[in-house]
């Protein structure tokens, strides 16, 4: 599977200001954002989960040819498996979470299976979240805007709060298309921001390349 803008801005974006020990990513897909994590923060603790088989493979393979190999694993495991079984807790949980994505169902399953919300369903991925969360962690994740007031709500059932929300636009006269939002434990007014990728085609603005630049080869 290709890697897409969502996951390199999320990977991006997310704050490791609070110096995270444990980090989860809850579906890991190739594993870009755990590898992303890797690269721009300390923590000893990089956990990554995927139901996906061929996904999982690949996953494990990237973090074993990468140079923090050491720092990552990942288990091939339903969402709900794992909360099951691991006690430990995550000072940040990031995900990448598959949604129906406007447009309509195609022939390839794993792709369907990686991007629709059928494979995971907002609510269980907050509650899962919120029990997987260390007191003080942060929990960050990318989702259609659309969608944003409903996650959010379904959110403070469990006693997550937004801190940080940044709305994404692929140009300045496009419409806002995702939402990255990073949650905790406190409440607080939220930081809201906005960024817009390009000024035409493969223009890429300012502000996107400062936030991406450090993960791609040529930008």
């Amino acid at each position: 599977m290709k890697i897409g803008t969502d996951a390199v801005l999320l990977g991006a974006w997310t704050s490791i200001k609070h110096q995270p020990f444990s980090i989860l990513d809850i579906g890991s897909g190739t594993g870009v954002l755990s590898l992303m994590l890797a690269q721009r923060s300390h923590a000893e603790v990089i956990d990554a989960l995927e139901i996906d088989e061929n996904a999982y493979e690949q996953c494990v393979e990237n973090f074993e040819n990468s140079s923090w190999s050491d720092r990552l694993f990942c288990y091939h495991a339903s969402l709900e498996e794992f909360v099951e079984e691991i006690e430990d807790k995550y000072d940040l949980i990031i995900s990448n979470p598959p949604f129906y994505s406007e447009d309509y169902k195609t022939d390839n399953n794993q792709r369907d299976l990686a991007r629709f919300a059928d494979a995971m369903p907002f609510n269980h991925l907050i509650e899962s979240a919120s029990k997987l969360l260390s007191e003080n962690g942060l929990f960050s994740v990318i989702i259609p805007f659309k969608e944003e007031e409903t996650f959010i709500a379904l959110a403070s059932k469990v006693n997550l709060f937004p801190n940080r929300i940044l709305q994404v636009k692929g140009s300045p006269t496009s419409e806002i298309k995702r939402s990255l939002i990073e949650f905790s434990f406190k409440k607080s007014n939220p930081i809201q921001e906005e960024l817009i990728i390009e000024t035409s085609r493969h223009q890429y603005t300012t502000s996107y390349i400062n936030l991406t630049k450090d993960f791609y080869l040529k930008m």
